[in-house]
């Protein structure tokens, strides 16, 4: 070859290089560009990272107070009913019937009473008497001869009666 037409060729190369070397310029700022985006995504998804750690950890909050809530409604609930247990159950509402004996009641304590006492007090009750609850109280005794149990009532509507 000649020297003009590698001088040609050269100069051909060189501007080549050239241009190649501006491509990679503006890919260069390209790079840039990106880099910077990538590490702005990159806090952004610490930050939710963050977040989200910190709504977990309230989240493990809520779930163990509402456990603890259940549990506490569990036992309001078990208190209450035995607080209305206890309040059914109060002695100052209880009539006490001595002297009748064991058995003339038969199957029926609650009938027995309610058409038992308006015979022996002479009161006419309009509604009849309702009885919240009636037993015998304590243990059956052993012998035929032996004291007959008292008998314990609470009347349902208790201030009919008085």
């Amino acid at each position: 070859m000649t020297g003009s037409a590698q001088e040609s060729n050269m100069d051909r190369i060189l501007q080549e290089i050239s241009a190649v070397g501006r491509k990679l310029e503006g890919m260069d700022s390209a790079m840039v560009s990106l880099t910077a985006e990538t590490k702005s995504i990159c806090m952004e998804i610490a930050s939710f990272q963050t977040c989200v750690l910190g709504l977990e950890q309230r989240v493990s909050t809520v779930e163990a107070q509402s456990a603890s809530f259940q549990d506490r409604d569990q036992e309001h609930l078990f208190l209450r009913s035995k607080l209305t247990d206890l309040e059914d159950r109060s002695r100052r509402d209880n009539l006490r019937f001595l002297g009748f004996p064991e058995n003339i009641e038969g199957e029926d304590l609650h009938g027995f009473l309610r058409d038992t006492l308006p015979k022996l007090t002479g009161i006419t009750f309009d509604p009849p008497l309702e009885f919240q609850r009636a037993h015998r109280l304590g243990p059956r005794r052993p012998g035929t001869d032996a004291r007959p149990r008292a008998i314990i009532a609470c009347l349902l509507r208790h201030a009919q009666a008085r």
